[in-house]
């Protein structure tokens, strides 16, 4: 990796969950790493993933192209992972997914940046009729029309230790003896470990991927919401209902849990979970995936009991998980 050592690179929305682990991945790999973020105070927990001075958080707001001029300056490489899944005040679908990655992308391309990853979402589509899916396809057009090379990556459900999918039906399922499963649990997903993610990220900016494609990444496993939700429990040890909620009602309770200051659930999310979310049949076919990189992905049977055995009554201190009941 010498020929790449010392290289900067910009990491735009670095100080989240998938950003902690894509500047981790850069950082090992020799690239000098600047995170660009709305409150740089909040980002010290970035700086020991790196060697002193490796690794600088630096204020930058997608919303304010002048930000992202001076946070992209220099940089031999951009890397976009700003997104919300639940829109707040000016933090909206369109002034993040849509304006604010043609600002990014316009940014790289302005600073001279020589390669550029956008990380959009399995389910982007123009058509679609959730704000998030479509503001996400809207976004990734704008990257191409400002950054004719860039990579767009679309990964399906991204779980981690710090996750908001598995840790929060872990929550649910801590404090309630009955779980909703929205349609029937029917969805399928394909879950995708985080470092996985993040490393193929690395790749796509190493110089030894062509760019310009469009990847869709997911893990070795495909399951419905109601697996997911047995597999939640099954690693805490603990016995719960599993309760089909039939589309019409899940759009009741998310007209009213999405009011909430943190929703639970909105009608956006009802509407995304009524596809499934995987990768493709074209994307597979042509190679467009993690072992199109080179990466074998983590499994999440393997991954998950590691970071939800807290949940457990005696947490990470219990062996082995019983369905025993509360």
């Amino acid at each position: 990796m010498g020929r790449i050592e010392g290289k900067l690179v910009t990491v735009v929305g670095g100080s989240g969950f998938v950003g902690r682990h894509v500047v981790r991945a850069l950082a090992q790999a020799g690239w000098r790493v600047r995170a660009a973020v709305r409150r740089p105070d909040l980002a010290g927990h970035l700086q020991p993933l790196g060697a002193v001075g490796q690794i600088v958080p630096v204020q930058a707001n997608v919303r304010y192209p002048a930000s992202l001029t001076a946070a992209c300056e220099g940089a031999a490489a951009v890397i976009n992972l700003v997104a919300v899944l639940s829109p707040s005040g000016a933090q909206s679908f369109e002034a993040l997914h849509v304006h604010g990655s043609g600002a990014v992308a316009r940014a790289a391309r302005e600073a001279g940046a020589q390669s550029l990853v956008h990380v959009s979402a399995i389910g982007a589509d123009k058509q679609s009729k959730s704000d998030y899916a479509r503001t996400k396809a809207e976004g990734e057009e704008r990257v191409r029309a400002e950054f004719a090379g860039a990579s767009i990556v679309r990964p399906s459900v991204i779980f981690g230790p710090e996750d908001d999918f598995f840790n929060r039906f872990a929550t649910l399922a801590r404090l309630s003896p009955v779980l909703p499963l929205i349609g029937g649990g029917h969805t399928r997903l394909q879950p995708v470990y985080v470092g996985d993610v993040a490393a193929a990220v690395r790749r796509l900016i190493d110089g030894t991927v062509v760019p310009g494609r469009l990847w869709e990444l997911g893990g070795p496993e495909v399951v419905s919401l109601r697996e997911i939700m047995e597999l939640t429990i099954r690693i805490m040890g603990r016995t719960r209902i599993l309760m089909p909620v039939p589309w019409p009602v899940a759009v009741m309770q998310a007209a009213i849990l999405q009011l909430l200051p943190k929703p639970l659930l909105t009608l956006d999310q009802v509407e995304l979970l009524r596809s499934d979310n995987v990768v493709s049949d074209a994307a597979q076919a042509e190679g467009r995936t993690l072992a199109g990189l080179g990466i074998t992905p983590g499994s999440m049977t393997a991954i998950v009991p590691s970071y939800l055995s807290r949940y457990r009554k005696a947490g990470q201190f219990t062996t082995t998980p019983r369905a025993n009941g509360d």
